[in-house]
């Protein structure tokens, strides 16, 4: 995905927060069965090598879960949380294991979106 439009989209859809990262799924409904996959990693993260580093990560993990476990149809997007370069590859691949289990589970439940805290602090 590269348009703003989808991510802000996918931000309206089902979300699984984890602690190096949170998912966003979000349900096209446009009859393509295409896996889309979307990336951020803000500059409150680090610096550029930094954030390219954790990207290339999700990258690797998201070409080895989603084939298989991703939902067909729909855009999936990880946005990096501060702290998850330092988790382990394992811990993140387990992570997201979980975090689209449980997004496919409240997919499958018709589930359209998360309710969210929209209070500002």
């Amino acid at each position: 995905m590269t348009r703003r439009a989808d991510f802000l989209a996918a931000n309206r859809g089902l979300r699984a927060p984890m602690p190096g990262f949170v998912l966003l799924l979000r349900d096209r409904r446009d009859g393509d069965s295409a896996i889309r996959l979307g990336i951020t990693v803000t500059k409150k993260i680090g610096n550029a090598v930094i954030r390219n580093r954790m990207k290339r990560r999700f990258r690797a993990l998201a070409a080895a879960a989603l084939p298989d476990k991703g939902v067909a149809g729909a855009d999936h997007v990880l946005i990096g949380r501060e702290g998850g370069i330092e988790r382990d590859y394992t811990t993140l691949a387990a992570e997201l294991d979980k975090a689209l289990r449980r997004l496919t589970e409240k997919h499958e439940a018709g589930e359209t979106s998360t309710p969210r805290n929209t209070s500002r602090r």
